[in-house]
């Protein structure tokens, strides 16, 4: 008993000894580490790791609703080297940086609407892209109709700062040319005359937009990636619609939106009794354009996908703890494998296999 006695009194004394060292050696040890986290993160690519197929990591979850877990709708899709980006939240370029996905490397981003919530990041994008790959033209945005508008509106916004930072790092540094995006519309074709069209079929990426129910938002898409026999589908904002089941069918992962209710209607509930009734007319407006959990579930069940996710998180979902809350009956619906999204995740579908590796990234 005293032999213990003397080595916890020793290890409190060195214990409390390292801790003064600490103390009188911060600024040595800050940097010290610093250097660390610098080396570890400075141009950190993830991408030349992964095996040839098709990837979709999650660089933002949330809806409009305040998250502190979650940055705004994004989903950063990788084929083979190539890395395309669905959707601009606030916060989601960020993620995208903690997740080793460098915005340098993005060869186009895609908007499935033009809801604030899906765009308010594109500043981000657009300047980053710019200045991480010296490039000398603008970053290609695709969408609906409309698109080159939105794009347009950003750039006009970002003008100023754009002629800073060439007159600062000079225009070997940050090219003129490669400031900005440049909106790339696509049509759809006439209602009752096809519901899809395709974006993009280029060395074995072929990526097709197709037609969702987000009235009286118009127009809205989602989209579906297919490489190497492996296949992806974001629906971005939607109410039930067939068209969900129609594109997805027998796609390995399906990314749909989701909205409980159950949930919103407590929040409407506080902001009524809170004498906030504006807001409140707004959580029972935004029932009739979403898709619940378990109306999601079903559409992945006629479609026959192997794995459900959600995404643009409606309400917030600070504590995993309120999961089940969430997904509700869901279960009932589609027996496959259910995922509520989460910033940092990333899904992995090597080439011609069937295989669905899940790992975190941040």
């Amino acid at each position: 008993m005293q032999l213990f006695k003397k080595i916890l009194v020793g290890l409190v004394g060195l214990a409390l000894v390292l801790a003064a060292l600490v103390w009188v050696f911060q600024k040595q040890v800050g940097t010290a580490l610093l250097q660390r986290v610098a080396h570890a993160a400075v141009g950190r690519n993830i991408i030349p790791t992964l095996p040839d197929g098709l990837h979709v990591a999650l660089c933002g979850t949330n809806g409009p609703f305040p998250d502190p877990t979650r940055a705004g709708p994004c989903t950063a899709v990788i084929a083979g080297d190539r890395l395309f980006v669905v959707d601009a939240g606030e916060g989601s370029a960020r993620n995208m940086g903690y997740m080793g996905l460098p915005l340098g490397k993005v060869e186009a981003l895609l908007l499935t609407h033009f809801h604030s919530d899906h765009i308010d990041g594109l500043g981000p994008f657009m300047l980053q892209r710019w200045g991480m790959a010296t490039a000398t033209t603008p970053l290609p945005i695709y969408g609906p109709t409309g698109v080159d508008k939105v794009v347009d509106g950003f750039r006009a916004a970002y003008v100023l700062d754009y002629g800073y930072r060439v007159s600062h790092h000079s225009e070997k540094i940050m090219p003129s040319g490669g400031s900005g995006g440049k909106g790339m519309p696509f049509s759809l074709p006439a209602v009752g005359q096809g519901d899809t069209v395709v974006v993009l079929d280029d060395k074995g990426l072929k990526i097709t937009a197709f037609r969702v129910n987000h009235a009286p938002i118009e127009p809205a898409v989602g989209y579906r990636f297919d490489y190497q026999g492996r296949s992806v589908v974001i629906t971005g904002d939607t109410k039930l619609t067939p068209t969900v089941a129609t594109a997805a069918k027998d796609a390995d992962i399906l990314i749909h939106e989701a909205l409980q209710p159950a949930l919103v209607n407590i929040l409407g509930a506080e902001l009524e009794a809170k004498n906030m009734g504006n807001l409140a007319h707004v959580m029972r407006d935004i029932l009739n354009y979403h898709t619940t959990p378990e109306e999601a579930a079903a559409q992945a069940n006629a479609a026959q996908v192997k794995h459900l996710i959600y995404n643009h998180i409606v309400p917030p979902l600070p504590l995993k703890f309120a999961y089940p809350a969430f997904v509700g009956d869901a279960a009932k619906f589609f027996g496959g494998p259910i995922t509520v999204g989460e910033d940092g995740m990333l899904f992995s579908l090597p080439a011609n296999s069937t295989v669905i590796d899940k790992k975190r990234l941040m």
